[in-house]
């Protein structure tokens, strides 16, 4: 439950004095009645709002799936340069829509978004083992030597301000003369270029394929996004051990 004029704030609405004045006015509406009470508690879950006329969407849990195209950052917002954020209407990132991990800026493909920080925080933690998937097209011929080398787990230096670190045994796939597919389950900064980097290769293009049980949809062009559906959302909550709406 939450206070109308919270609710509305949250959502992005307007301020809060903006949002008392207007309920007092009766420009809200929850159900189809009209409340003049800003502190009027409503289960945000299940009311319908109304503002000013217009049917306004209240969810504050959403999950996104958006195909990164390059030259976007992931990040919630930045001061010179455009972010995937920008691609969604604001009020996701007023109700606290965030990227799941961080895919480089040349780098195309899945990125996930999510209001919930705890799904968040399991699906990138390394020992809940979810794995990614990504398309790697190499300055260089790929071969088994290359496929023996990712499966062994790699050292990987110490790269300007990133640490060195061992990764763990990856899966490489072989697609082709100088792509592959790779499959790993951590999400370091970086990582790909980097464990590409120390069998000698440089990473040229670079695609997100799956992120845990959730595979990009074709259909989704570049920039664009959807939400996840309940039956999406729900084998995600299963891949991070979690019940929707709290940790099992």
């Amino acid at each position: 439950m939450l206070r109308l004029d919270r609710w509305l704030v949250t959502l992005g609405i307007g301020s809060r004095s903006e949002m008392q004045k207007l309920i007092r006015k009766g420009g809200v509406k929850v159900d189809g009645v009209a409340v003049t009470d800003p502190g009027r508690q409503v289960d945000e879950k299940t009311a319908q709002l109304a503002v000013q006329g217009a049917a306004v969407d209240g969810r504050l849990t959403r999950h996104v799936m958006l195909h990164k195209p390059a030259g976007l950052l992931t990040a919630a917002r930045d001061k010179k340069q455009p972010t995937v954020m920008d691609l969604l209407p604001e009020t996701y990132a007023a109700i606290g829509c965030m990227p799941v991990g961080r895919l480089d800026k040349d780098t195309t493909g899945l990125l996930l978004l999510t209001t919930d920080g705890e799904l968040n925080h399991r699906l990138l933690a390394p020992g809940r083992h979810v794995d990614k998937t990504y398309r790697a097209t190499v300055d260089g011929p790929l071969d088994e030597c290359h496929v023996a080398a990712f499966a062994a787990g790699l050292h990987i230096p110490e790269d300007g301000k990133e640490p060195a670190f061992d990764a763990a045994p990856a899966r490489l796939t072989l697609e082709g003369d100088c792509t592959g597919v790779l499959t790993i389950q951590e999400g370091k900064f970086h990582q790909v270029k980097r464990m590409f980097r120390v069998v000698g290769r440089e990473v040229m293009q670079l695609h997100r394929m799956t992120f845990g049980p959730l595979t990009l949809e074709d259909q989704l062009p570049e920039g664009a996004w959807r939400e996840l559906t309940e039956d999406e959302a729900a084998v995600l909550y299963a891949a991070a051990q979690m019940k929707a709406g709290g940790a099992q």
